[in-house]
């Protein structure tokens, strides 16, 4: 639109001009020698312009005749480019998809056509098409060339970095991701890799100072961030426990205000403060976080706050702790336990019991063999319970990438993921024919082996042989001579059906019981 009104103007000005020559005739006389020409002043501007044009063209044409082998030249070169570049685009398509002699084929073209302009995605198709071909030596040869060039530098780190991951060399990727990370502190794997590194040595502090520049970067959402500080203050408090309780107990309190339901960080913050003789303290960070969550580690942190305590003082502890949480299933186990501790084995019965009829897993079964031995009760009937236990549903643990540890720790020990582990039931599966294959559980196999079968007369006197009656489901409808309901105690235990197992003829060994 506008180059038409700017044709239109020029038109409207050339108009313009004729009309005003001619309103305004004159005469333009030329003598050349002995010949005079004579002529109008209009005829005269026309032949002016018109030669001016001439000379015009002639100087374009004399430009463009010494220029041509340049343009000639240009146009090759950019068709050669053009096809280069569509080689290169082609190729790393085909690396992507994984088609290794499409992506060779194309990288060696790019090569050839675009080996004047030194582009380094050429480079980069090299190394990518030899890591699909196996040729893992190629590629880390490439990424090292491309080290000495600043525009490719942190793509040759992070390629580097990979290698030495595949080939398990931890140290030469945290050296590439340390490197890449001074390069550029901003880039998220990079400082992540350092930050797993750190973590793994055990460099809490060099970790936080990390985690502290990607929060500050806007890397990591502050949520994300917090948690991560309090997984890493609590690994530091850790570590701190044994050697500097003042210390460990600042960091870990730190940890707790930051993730109070991290399980970790009130147990390491309530056992420095033991070691420092503050048992209150201790207890209340305990009691704060058992009412978010409850745990068994808390529980065993807080009855064995005073280490010359008596039983009967950690039973009084764990009832204490127990009615913050009175309905949880972990609450049943530590009063069992600890009732066992403390001789009281009416209440131990309640409270496992109890616990059956929540959760009839691993756990309480060994809970109950444990009870049945305590009890004075018979072989068969403790090897009944370890049996059940072999087959029940396993307890929580701290797991991490299907890895089932003792205790929790900061990282993942298969990834190196950090705030990995959690505190569930580890993870079954089913064969083909339908039936759980659950992981190894050394605690109830091994404590079943070691027992003998019982062949002969029991510990209590009773005689007889064969196999002992062993415990029916452990939650039934009230019904059949078999169902006895269980009492109601001063805890508080309902009256509920609870299946028992026959009672034995005489000269037979004693049968389970639940209370």
């Amino acid at each position: 639109m506008l180059r038409i009104l700017a044709f239109l103007l020029i038109v409207l000005a050339a108009a313009l001009g004729f009309s005003w020559l001619q309103d305004h005739p004159g005469a333009v006389s030329l003598t050349l020698g002995n010949a005079v020409m004579e002529t109008s002043f209009t005829v005269f501007v026309v032949l002016e312009l018109l030669l001016l044009g001439i000379v015009c063209l002639v100087v374009w044409l004399v430009r463009s005749f010494f220029k041509a082998p340049d343009r000639v030249g240009r146009f090759f070169s950019t068709r050669r480019r053009d096809k280069g570049y569509h080689a290169l685009s082609s190729g790393i398509i085909a690396a992507g998809a994984g088609d290794a002699a499409l992506a060779r084929r194309m990288t060696k073209r790019s090569q050839k056509l675009l080996a004047a302009r030194k582009e380094p995605l050429v480079r980069f198709l090299d190394a990518q098409t030899a890591m699909i071909e196996g040729d893992h030596e190629r590629a880390r040869a490439v990424f090292q060339s491309m080290e000495n060039e600043p525009e490719t530098r942190l793509l040759a780190m992070r390629g580097l970095y990979l290698e030495a991951e595949r080939l398990g060399d931890a140290a030469a990727a945290r050296h590439y991701a340390e490197r890449a990370a001074r390069i550029a502190p901003h880039v998220p794997w990079a400082g992540g890799a350092v930050l797993e590194s750190k973590t793994i040595e055990g460099d809490y502090d060099g970790a936080l100072a990390i985690l502290e520049a990607q929060r500050d970067a806007r890397l990591i959402e502050k949520a994300e961030s917090s948690r991560l500080r309090a997984v890493l203050l609590t690994a530091k408090a850790k570590t701190l426990l044994d050697r500097d309780p003042a210390q460990a107990r600042k960091a870990a309190l730190e940890a707790v205000s930051l993730a109070p339901t991290l399980v970790p960080a009130a147990v390491t913050a309530a056992r420095a403060m033991f070691r420092l003789g503050d048992v209150r303290k201790g207890s209340n960070v305990i009691e704060r976080a058992w009412e978010k969550t409850v745990h068994p580690e808390l529980a065993s942190t807080y009855i064995h706050a005073r280490a010359g305590d008596s039983a009967e003082e950690r039973l009084k502890r764990a009832r204490t702790l127990a009615s913050l949480q009175p309905t949880h299933v972990e609450t049943h186990l530590m009063l069992a336990n600890a009732a066992i501790d403390a001789g009281d084995l009416t209440l131990a019965r309640i409270e496992a019991t109890a616990a059956l009829r929540k959760e009839p897993r691993e756990g309480v079964f060994l809970l109950l063999a444990d009870l049945e031995e305590a009890e004075g009760g018979s072989e068969g009937a403790v090897r009944e319970w370890l049996g059940r236990a072999v087959r029940a549903p396993r307890d929580p643990a701290w797991t991490a990438d299907g890895i089932v540890a003792e205790d929790w720790a900061p990282v993942s020990p298969v990834t190196g993921r950090l705030d990995a582990f959690e505190w569930k039931v580890p993870a079954q599966h089913v064969d083909a024919h339908g039936a759980v294959i659950e992981g190894e559980r050394p605690s109830a196999r091994e404590r079943l082996a070691a027992r003998p079968a019982e062949t002969g007369p029991n510990r209590n006197g009773n005689g007889g042989h064969g196999r002992v009656a062993g415990p029916a489901a452990p939650v039934a409808a009230a019904s059949g001579p078999s169902a006895t309901a269980a009492p109601g105690g001063a805890h508080g235990a309902p009256d509920r059906a609870i299946a028992m197992p026959a009672e034995p003829a005489k000269g037979e060994g004693a049968g389970l019981r639940l209370f």
